[in-house]
């Protein structure tokens, strides 16, 4: 097995393992005439509800990270993103995946399952036996783990990576200073603009898939956080006249640089019919791993 395929790899779960720590970032307003906070949070509320009927949309998201990210650079995803159950199918590039010169310029993800699939292109496919989709299957990494820490933690890290655009809603309503910025153009449409914060303990501690976590797993993974240097968030969202997010900008500040994600959806309710490629064409992620320090083992006792 490659370890060229393995290093591209790396790089591409570098940058989607970004989307999935993501939940908030700056952005500009207009400034416009303010609405009460118990007002905003109507309008959160019934965005929420009908972002959750809709259960899909189209999406567009740029992403800008930092050197100490791992995959350092932009990144832009299209495609269509379906939510209850979990489904994606979107297309990735941008300087980000440039770390290794072999990279394809763009690389398809396909999420179905609870399983991800990259389409590592056609260099990965002559180095890996005419394969060249690479599955993660983030479940069977925790349950091979052998630890039930991290198994939890995974599970966690699963649940954050399944998170959709309903949830985000979830997450800024409860932020304590949830405000009303304005009414703005945003891809030709008139939305309202509303902007929450959460410090990192407000944060941990609203997030339902960290319940999997006994308290002293809790109280290590946000000491860890602290430690990684990130400060907290900032969530911002643009609502239309129809009660759907148009955009929604998410980041963090942390020790490395800022983080910023903005998403654009559109046609809310497209079907999200997503399927996995051909076993015969995939190889799996933690196998190839497993592959190289197997060698790199027997190499060391050589």
């Amino acid at each position: 097995m490659s370890k060229s395929v393995w290093r591209r790899g790396g790089v591409s779960l570098a940058a989607v393992a970004v989307i999935a720590a993501v939940a908030g970032c700056q952005g500009q307003s207009d400034g416009g005439a303010a609405q009460s906070t118990s007002g905003a949070a109507d309008v959160i509320t019934a965005a929420f509800k009908k972002t959750s009927e809709a259960k899909s949309a189209k999406v567009r998201m740029t992403m800008s990270m930092p050197a100490g990210a791992g995959a350092a650079g932009n990144m832009e995803m299209t495609g269509v993103m379906g939510w209850d159950p979990t489904v994606m199918d979107m297309t990735m590039d941008g300087s980000a995946l440039a770390a290794d010169a072999s990279a394809p310029d763009k690389i398809r993800m396909v999420w179905v399952d609870n399983v991800m699939y990259m389409d590592m292109g056609a260099d990965a496919a002559k180095e890996m036996d005419g394969k060249r989709w690479m599955k993660l299957d983030l479940g069977a990494v925790a349950e091979a783990s052998g630890d039930e820490a991290a198994q939890k933690q995974l599970a966690g890290g699963l649940e954050n990576m399944n998170q959709d655009p309903a949830q985000q809603l979830a997450l800024l309503l409860d932020s304590p200073n949830l405000k009303h910025l304005g009414s703005e153009k945003v891809d030709g449409v008139q939305a309202e603009h509303y902007k929450g914060t959460l410090t990192l303990d407000e944060l941990v501690k609203s997030q339902g898939s960290l319940d999997v976590l006994s308290a002293k797993e809790r109280a290590d993974l946000l000491d860890s956080m602290k430690k990684s240097g990130l400060k907290g968030y900032d969530t911002e969202v643009w609502v239309n006249e129809d009660d759907y997010p148009v955009k929604m900008d998410v980041g963090m500040d942390t020790a490395q640089g800022d983080i910023n994600i903005s998403m654009h959806y559109s046609d809310y309710g497209a079907k999200a019919q997503v399927q996995a490629p051909p076993a015969g064409e995939t190889f799996d992620f933690a196998g190839l791993m497993g592959s190289l320090g197997a060698d790199g083992a027997g190499a060391a006792t050589s």
